[in-house]
């Protein structure tokens, strides 16, 4: 049995070059056999339809070697139907159709059945000077007195069959998709079938029609933590990465405690962790660089088995066509890297998807994002209908999203069913060091107090849960993604639903070829006639932010993260900025990803009719309302993300080009779901080059640089290419592309009143950063001075003074943990009263090796000093905060068992954490400000729901932050002092500039999280009050819904 799984080798890099000595003989053995007529052969190659699971071959046919463009075989008897005494370049399949070499039926629709030759054709071929291809013809043309063009053009070569479409993929939540629109062999040349070349087309001697390019990206730093306000952005996920995980810097997995599960995650990495295809700088070298590769490479999807075409590296081409830098302003202009094609690596079918191959490691993230996504919501309901898995909430917006139910259950099925108590770490204490009671060895644990937990199911119960919970024999219900396909005829679509409900990105009319155009490249060339009006090229668009475009100064070898990228310096911008369209008041480009878009070059303005004007005879505009291309990317844009998806539906109307109505930052998250077209102005000519007008802005920026001594140039040309006017929407214009708090910009006019809690929502769309977590509270004017003087009048803000500059007793290592008696170092001991001076606080300096920051907590440590700073917190009127928390979400009743404050001077990296998490969101962390420092940036990371986003936001006097169950936060980078960068003996440690802000965990304490809460905070905080969660109900109750009472300023009551 032949092996239907052959793969075409990749080539070592080295011999990725064409050699002139093997092109040279190739064009001499080609010219002698035109003279002496000798008839040119296609290869003979099987075509195999394979069983992908089996590894079986279920059809196989194979081609003869012969050609219909010269209508004799050189041997008449190895042909498989020579009837007439012609060679017919088809092979019968089992049912009788023919299916051509270059994959097209000689159909005048293209689609069916292929006929034979009425009668013997004899075609003869001469070469021209210029490679000036007529209609599907390339480099030859089709002396008098022989077959005719129109005749050629029917019996052979169907006008207007689309090669290539993009539709929806078969591939369960991929989005859009490749198809091919005609069959392929194994091993051969993909490019060459759906460029649309003819029968007996060597590529060794004339290339594809077309073939795609690749733009480098040079700069690394675009994302958190260098960059920006966001782990990842969405067009990233187009770029091929220099290593797996080039341009996410921030680690998905490690960071947070609890660790942010990968099915929380709402971004999609795309490429990110993909090894598949190889980009080099140069071909003498194995050099790698993260690139972007627009066409095949960028839009086809992936599978593991299914995968039917891989790069051909040997078709690899870089440079910049006879032009030299510095003296050609060209160069370095465009992307000297073309020549991108691929190899068929099993048979392709008409309508099968082409998928490619990104890797074992892509695949293993993928795959385990998506299995933990289906998983959790699994063991959350058994799979029932999708209104279940949304709980609604009262105050909170829009309910709970399902997700948050599913990671909830995720934290409760694994806590530990033995919990430690807090007297275990305070057994433990020894030379200002505290050591975690879970870290003991068995049999050492200290639980004088010990305590069961027998809520929780055990690791076996969740297990069995996990893998029993889900009953496979039930139906996929609507909503929910289809089966991953596992055979080839699962990723097949009939033409006539391509040609329905997809689009076509290559039907033969284009080609590439050297430009008309002086110092421009490459170009794209009409093949034939082209009436006016017609839609010549449809490309999806990533949207990029304009500032990604820019290359600042950066040194990966800086001390500090924070100091790596330098944004005060710009050394220059991406080369992609060359292919982006953008207006100028926007902050917003648009980056074309179909074959042939970016080799289409300027023209200048359109001068009306005039053929072969060398101005431009082509424009973009977004599709027409109904067209298919509005409801593909109608469908692409607003289809969701997981639990969200849908298939598509040609029977629903899509909205019409949603992105319009949106916001820059909306549409950049979504990239490469929309779309624009090229369309004829005016009727164009064959070998016409096609061209657009770039705009007045690009030309005289194009015109300045050109004209200005090589050795004056700053660097290369980069210019981004104007729109026409009124494609970019009013809302496009003039606005921020900063991720930004509503509420926060309008504080000042609109202050909040003492009490209220009001959702943090996003600026630029008034959409919530989180349904869930992320809220602002109103406290009383004076509330933070009120607070802020006790805390100076019982020391703690002395105690900080000396802990944050490091002073001889106050020095604590990492982690490190100590009691102190802060009253001791008021300088004015007749101002406070004895209970006070001997109030007992815990200082722990949080893991400032792991994350290079100076990061302080101080808390009572003792019974009266947790009792203090409550009576505290109510007499600077805290319990207005606690009525409009319990008010807002409809709460019985409300307990604070910890307070922290919380001070620093310097941190580079922070710890992105949730203090809160499966509590049945009856839990709050309430941080306000006590000490700032004017003038800085924000202190405060929030991150948003969709764990991608990022927002930064100053601490605000009488302004409490919210930060509930899973609401992930982290201090953010800052440099007001470091003790071993700015140590000054001069200074008094009170001269110091410190922030310190202080934090109140309050919760409703029942039955559905008492021992979450205990688990949380018995076994991995230190404080005082393991009492408080020995049963219930609690012992304290601050804020009571029932009888309207608020008792923080008399604490210790039941």
């Amino acid at each position: 049995m032949k092996n239907p799984l052959s793969l075409r080798p990749r080539r070592p890099l080295e011999k990725l070059r064409r050699h002139a000595s093997i092109s040279t003989l190739a064009c001499v053995i080609f010219f002698l056999a035109v003279l002496s007529s000798v008839r040119v052969h296609v290869r003979g190659d099987a075509i195999h339809d394979t069983d992908a699971t089996s590894g079986t071959t279920e059809t196989e046919i194979s081609a003869t070697s012969t050609s219909s463009s010269v209508g004799e075989c050189k041997d008449p008897s190895s042909s498989a139907d020579n009837r007439d005494g012609t060679c017919r370049n088809a092979s019968t399949d089992n049912d009788g159709i023919e299916i051509h070499r270059n994959g097209k039926t000689r159909d005048g629709s293209g689609f069916g059945p292929a006929k034979p030759s009425e009668a013997k054709v004899n075609v003869k071929w001469e070469q021209q000077e210029e490679a000036t291809p007529s209609y599907y013809l390339n480099a030859f043309k089709i002396k008098e007195g022989d077959i005719s063009k129109q005749q050629f053009e029917n019996d052979f070569l169907p006008p207007n069959q689309c090669a290539l479409y993009l539709a929806p993929s078969t591939l369960p939540n991929a989005g859009l998709g490749l198809f091919s629109g005609v069959s392929i062999p194994m091993s051969s040349d993909i490019n060459e079938y759906i460029g649309g070349t003819f029968p007996g087309y060597d590529d060794d001697i004339h290339p594809p029609l077309w073939n795609d390019l690749h733009i480098p990206i040079a700069d690394p730093y675009k994302t958190l933590p260098y960059r920006g306000q966001q782990k990842f952005s969405s067009w990233l996920g187009y770029v091929w990465p220099e290593y797996e995980g080039a341009f996410l810097h921030d680690g998905m997995h490690n960071n947070p405690f609890p660790s942010v599960p990968s099915e929380m995650f709402e971004f999609d990495g795309g490429l990110n962790s993909a090894t598949g295809l190889e980009f080099y700088v140069n071909i003498d070298d194995e050099t790698r660089m993260s690139s972007f590769a627009p066409g095949i490479a960028s839009l086809a999807n992936s599978h593991t088995v299914l995968n039917n075409m891989d790069r051909n590296y040997d078709s690899a081409v870089i440079g910049y066509e006879d032009l030299q830098a510095p003296w050609d302003a060209g160069a370095g202009a465009f992307t000297p890297h073309t020549g991108l094609e691929f190899t068929a690596t099993k048979a392709i079918r008409e309508g099968m998807e082409l998928l490619l191959n990104y890797g074992e490691e892509w695949h293993h993230d993928h795959q385990t994002q998506e299995a933990n996504r289906k998983k959790a919501r699994n063991q959350l309901d058994g799979n029932s209908d999708e209104s279940s898995f949304v709980r609604q909430r009262e105050g909170f917006v829009e309910g709970i999203d399902k997700k948050w139910d599913a990671l909830d259950f995720r934290e409760r099925s694994q806590c530990p069913k033995e919990l430690p108590t807090e007297k275990g770490k305070r057994d433990r204490i020894t030379v200002g060091m505290a050591v975690d009671s879970s870290d003991l060895e068995d049999g050492n644990k200290p639980y004088s107090e010990y305590r069961r937990n027998d809520y929780h199911p055990s690791t076996i119960e969740y297990d069995k849960m996990r893998f029993e919970g889900f009953d496979k024999s039930k139906k996929q219900k609507k909503g929910q993604e289809p089966p991953v396909p596992h055979h080839p005829k699962q990723i097949t679509k009939e033409l006539s639903d391509l040609e329905d409900h997809g689009v076509c990105l290559s039907f033969g009319k284009l080609r590439v070829g050297r430009s008309f155009k002086e110092q421009a490249g490459r170009g794209v060339f009409s093949t034939t006639h082209i009436q006016k009006g017609e839609t010549i090229l449809t490309s999806p668009l990533l949207a990029i932010k304009r500032d990604d475009f820019t290359i600042y100064k950066s040194d990966p070898e800086q001390k500090f993260v924070r100091d790596v990228v330098d944004k005060s310096t710009i050394v220059g911008y991406e080369l992609l900025l060359n292919y982006a369209f953008g207006h100028s008041d926007s902050p917003m480009l648009l980056v074309p990803s179909a074959p042939l878009a970016n080799f289409i070059n300027h023209g200048g303005p359109s001068v009306g009719e005039k053929p072969k004007s060398n101005s431009a005879n082509v424009f973009v505009r977004w599709p027409e309302e109904g067209s298919k291309a509005a409801q593909l990317f109608g469908w692409a844009y607003t289809n969701g993300f997981g639990d969200k998806y849908q298939d598509f539906d040609p029977t629903t109307s899509y909205e019409h080009n949603p992105w319009l109505k949106m916001h820059p930052i909306d549409v950049m998250e979504r990239s490469g779901k929309l779309v624009f077209e090229y369309v004829a102005l005016r009727d164009i000519h064959n070998n016409e080059e096609i061209l657009i007008d770039y705009g007045p802005l690009w030309e005289n920026a194009w015109n300045s640089f050109s004209t200005v001594h090589p050795y004056a140039r700053s660097g290369y040309f980069r210019h981004s290419i104007g729109v026409p006017p009124n494609l970019y929407p009013p809302n496009w214009l003039h606005v921020s592309d900063k991720y930004e708090i509503a509420e926060i910009k309008d504080f000042e006019r609109n202050p909040l009143k003492p009490g209220e809690v009001l959702p943090l929502t996003w600026a630029h769309n008034g959409k919530p950063v989180s349904s869930k977590y992320a809220y602002v509270v109103g406290l009383p004017e004076g509330f933070s001075d009120r607070f802020l003087k006790y805390s100076e009048e019982i020391g703690v803000v002395d105690l900080y003074n000396k802990l944050l500059a490091e002073q001889e007793g106050y020095h604590l290592p990492s982690d490190g943990f100590a009691v102190y008696k802060p009253g001791h170092l008021v300088s004015n001991q007749t101002a406070i009263g004895q209970v006070e001076r001997d109030m007992e606080f815990f200082a722990h300096r949080y893991h400032s090796d792991q994350f290079n920051f100076n990061m302080h907590f101080v808390a009572a440590w003792d019974e009266a000093a947790r009792l203090s700073v409550l009576k505290a917190l109510g007499n600077a009127g805290f319990d207005v905060a606690l009525r409009g928390i319990g008010e807002r979400f409809g709460y019985y009743n409300l307990t604070c068992f910890h307070g922290s404050y919380m001070g620093v001077t310097h941190c580079d990296q922070s710890k992105m954490h949730s203090d809160m998490y499966a509590t049945d969101d009856k839990s709050w962390n309430i941080i306000f400000p006590l000490i700032t420092v004017e003038g800085t940036d924000p202190e405060l990371d929030i991150m948003a729901e969709d764990m991608n986003t990022i927002i930064a936001v100053h601490y605000l006097k009488d302004i409490a932050y919210a930060i509930g169950d899973f609401g992930y936060h982290q201090t953010r980078p800052i440099a007001y002092y470091d003790p071993e960068e700015h140590r000054d003996k001069k200074k008094k440690p009170s001269e110091f500039p410190i922030r310190v802000v202080f934090g109140a965990y309050c919760s409703q304490v029942d039955e559905t999280n008492f021992a979450m809460l205990r688990h949380i905070y018995d076994g991995d905080d230190p404080a005082p009050f393991a009492d408080q969660f020995s049963q219930l109900p609690m012992k304290e109750i601050h804020w009571d819904r029932s009888t309207h009472s608020v008792s923080l300023a008399m604490p210790g009551r039941a």
